[in-house]
């Protein structure tokens, strides 16, 4: 198809609204939900700007780009109420869209009203594909979005031509792994390294991860012991004009995989420690004093007004910093957000003690007393402690050893070979 020949396909398009809403499933794991979906755009089958890579390049060369983002807004956002479906709907847009001077403001409000669906629901998820430079613009353009109840995601982050300035500067809800980083990322140590500190900078931000175009159950398994709870791709579910709607349906099945994660076994709940967090504004000072009346603590996990974990403070440098001449009544009023530590390891409570055991174990710098923090659905819970799990563990495999040997030395019992 010559070029004459796509942009009259694309005046045809936009002039009919010629285009086809799928949604991909977004789902978290540790709840075993669908958080939402990802609204993507085809054009017709028929013609070379199906493919949405063609369908946008056309849009651009003829300065209609923000003529079709308006268009796939306002169709995916009829077609997801049509559906009534369940939980986020993330809509893309390119930052050079939200900055051009022809943009109207509050269209997309509009569809949102027209079709009964409420802001707080909406995602607005941006797509780079050319450079931005004006990120003081962009920021505001976002603003008035957030300001209208949306919540403001990062695509493809790790690839493009700015994403980490742009996760800087604009401290999106969410940020999106890129797909390089997943594939393969089950034997590939180099990517895990970079995934590992994306989930560092997440929690230092208060971004939520979702990792997306996962194909493989081994890249999913890598990706949950790791603690990545948000997850997309192929595997899944694929872009659908009618997406599923069951998350069980489209997880692997909750197998025990470790041999640790069942009814008959211990699980994380044994190990659970209730203790007390304090909100991310709480005084420095008054978080000493915590510290100064119950001296069994070590750390104490720093959460934000929704009660889910931002931090952990810990006893030796919060003394160091607030104890020394002169320096608490300079500090003690400062918020505990200033002297907490990000690097800190959170799990679901649902995760095996194998997975847990995982995730504490890749970390540089393990230490048997090490606590880590447990979560229910993101929210804060309790802690645990690692030396406790590795006890618990030991003694499993003991009791496992100690069954195994039973059983071989019982006649008539028989051990099945898998065949």
């Amino acid at each position: 198809m010559t070029v004459t020949e796509q942009l009259s396909t694309l005046d045809n398009i936009l002039a009919h609204g010629d285009i086809t809403s799928l949604f991909q499933p977004i789902v978290s794991l540790s709840g075993r939900v669908i958080l939402g979906y990802e609204a993507l755009t085809r054009g017709p089958s028929d013609t070379s700007l199906h493919s949405p890579i063609n369908l946008l390049a056309a849009a651009r060369h003829a300065g209609r780009l923000n003529e079709l983002e308006m268009t796939c807004r306002e169709n995916a956002c009829r077609r997801y109420r049509q559906q009534a479906l369940q939980g986020k709907l993330f809509l893309n847009a390119s930052p050079e869209t939200l900055l051009d001077a022809t943009h109207k403001p509050g269209r997309t409000l509009e569809f949102l009203h027209q079709y009964g669906i409420p802001a707080d629901k909406v995602v607005i998820e941006l797509t780079e594909q050319t450079p931005t430079d004006d990120f003081e613009l962009l920021d505001a353009a976002l603003r008035h979005y957030r300001d209208m109840g949306f919540s403001i995601a990062l695509d493809d982050l790790g690839a493009g031509y700015s994403s980490l300035r742009m996760w800087s500067e604009l401290r999106p809800d969410y940020v999106k792994i890129d797909r390089y980083f997943i594939d393969g990322i089950h034997r590939d140590a180099v990517k895990r390294k970079f995934v590992e500190s994306i989930m560092k900078i997440a929690r230092a931000s208060r971004s939520q991860v979702i990792a997306e175009g996962i194909e493989l159950s081994e890249e999913l398994e890598i990706l949950s012991d790791m603690g990545i709870d948000l997850v997309q791709g192929y595997l899944l579910g694929r872009p659908e004009e009618k997406p599923s709607t069951n998350a069980t349906a489209l997880l692997p099945k909750a197998g025990n995989r470790d041999g640790l994660a069942n009814d008959e076994h211990p699980s994380l709940v044994d190990l659970l420690i209730k203790q007390s967090a304090v909100i991310a504004s709480h005084p420095a000072g008054a978080v000493l004093e915590l510290f100064q009346l119950q001296t069994s603590l070590s750390s104490i996990v720093v959460i934000d007004k929704a009660g889910i974990p931002v931090g952990v403070v810990h006893r030796a440098p919060l003394s160091d910093a607030l104890l020394k001449p002169h320096a608490a009544d300079l500090l003690a009023s400062k918020p505990i957000e200033q002297f907490m530590c990000v690097d800190y390891v959170a799990v679901e409570l649902s995760h095996s003690l194998q997975q847990v055991s995982r995730q504490l174990t890749s970390r540089n710098q393990q230490r048997v007393d090490e606590h880590f923090v447990i979560t229910v659905n993101g929210c804060y819970h309790g802690v645990g402690r690692a030396i406790d799990l590795l006890r618990l563990i030991t003694d499993l495999k003991a009791q496992n050893a100690y069954l195994a040997s039973t059983l071989s030395r019982t006649p008539g019992v028989y051990r099945s070979t898998g065949a």
